[in-house]
């Protein structure tokens, strides 16, 4: 099998929450896997770039939120979550997937797709472990256990250490995807990165 495709992205990115409803059959098509990583926006666009959220950006602010709902009707997906409304922390969503990874690595697809769909398709908050855990986990994962992982020293320093890794490769936006070492920064760019693997890049 082909190298997986690296998938960094943010729960708190409604890009990021498009594009990985589609990544995994991309990958499937090129006889692939995916990597799920998830970053922090707030590192890599606050501290590292001194940049503010997008949505708090006079100008592309007004055409973020036009932008985002403009694709989820396009492509009929469900948004439960007023743009507007506070992202809360986006620490313990994080912390659980790397925590999960660790111990029940099988169903770290899963733990995404359930955060992303509680995040963005229902517009729950996330922003504490018990919130977290009270979100639809997948069978043979018990929801007191993601808590405390979630809440855990060990979680903390899983994501700790996989942000700087994130950064270190470059990693600057929710979602970027990396084909063979070749980085692909937004959802707009999934046919792009179809092609690439399709003819092998150029």
């Amino acid at each position: 099998m082909a190298a997986p495709i690296a998938f960094y992205f943010d729960f708190i990115s409604p890009y990021g929450y498009f594009a990985s409803l589609r990544v995994e059959e991309l990958a499937a098509r090129h006889g692939r896997s995916v990597e799920w990583r998830p970053m922090l926006l707030g590192v890599a666009v606050l501290k590292v770039m001194g940049l503010k959220p997008l949505l708090d950006t006079p100008l592309k602010g007004e055409y973020i939120r036009r932008d985002v709902l403009r694709h989820a009707r396009r492509h009929g997906i469900q948004l439960g979550r007023d743009l507007n409304a506070s992202i809360g922390n986006p620490l313990p969503p994080a912390r659980a997937f790397y925590w999960v990874r660790q111990h029940h690595p099988h169903l770290q697809a899963r733990v995404v797709r359930a955060l992303y769909h509680a995040f963005w398709a229902e517009g729950r908050d996330l922003s504490t472990p018990e919130a977290v855990a009270a979100v639809l986990v997948p069978a043979g994962l018990d929801p007191a256990a993601v808590a405390a992982g979630a809440a855990s020293d060990e979680a903390a320093t899983l994501l700790r250490n996989a942000v700087a890794a994130s950064i270190k490769a470059g990693v600057f936006g929710s979602p970027t995807l990396v084909v063979d070492d070749e980085p692909f920064w937004g959802c707009d760019r999934l046919a792009e990165v179809d092609e690439w693997m399709s003819v092998g890049g150029w």
